[in-house]
């Protein structure tokens, strides 16, 4: 629990309507709330399972911190691996096998419940930005919004229409901006 604690006081870079910045847990609730109310979209799917890969899926900022995609290089997913796969390690006996399966899972892309959690991460990340003020948006993430998880959304029709709507909003809301 006090590796899940740590979620609560790492910031991401995302800010919230606020005006402050937003944590790695609001964002995985946020997540899971997402993920719980799309899940009748996806028949057949292990909604238990989803819900336990959004709450669990970004664990290793609690020993790496946020970093933002644009920054995020092969030797910070390496770090975050072996921070991860360390305490996991020293979990008992009870937890360690199933939340080790949860993290590779996610992490290989290897079920539809990880795919479906991925792909509503990348677009949570996305509304939570358009919810942000505009002054916190950095140059590349202009057109990085239009961008970020489309390699996950394209395919699916309800998760195309969901990159539709956020989309349309992120034209809107730079469409503002230029006007103010």
């Amino acid at each position: 629990m006090a590796v899940a604690e740590r979620l609560k006081c790492s910031l991401r870079h995302s800010w919230t309507s606020s005006g402050r910045q937003e944590s790695v847990a609001e964002h995985s609730w946020r997540l899971a709330l997402l993920a719980a109310l799309v899940s009748d979209a996806f028949p057949g799917l292990d909604r238990e399972r989803l819900l336990l890969l959004c709450l669990f899926h970004d664990i290793g900022e609690a020993f790496t911190g946020d970093i933002p995609a644009f920054e995020k290089t092969a030797a910070h997913e390496a770090a975050e691996q072996s921070a991860v796969e360390t305490w996991l390690a020293s979990l008992p006996d009870g937890v360690r096998p199933w939340l080790s399966d949860l993290w590779r899972e996610f992490e290989a892309q290897e079920s539809r419940e990880a795919r479906l959690a991925k792909a509503l991460d990348k677009m949570e990340t996305l509304i939570q930005h358009n919810e942000a003020s505009i002054d916190t948006w950095l140059p590349v993430e202009y057109e990085l919004n239009f961008t970020y998880g489309q390699a996950q959304t394209d395919g699916d029709p309800y998760l195309s229409a969901l990159r539709a709507a956020v989309n349309q909003v992120t034209r809107e809301k730079i469409e503002q901006a230029q006007r103010d």
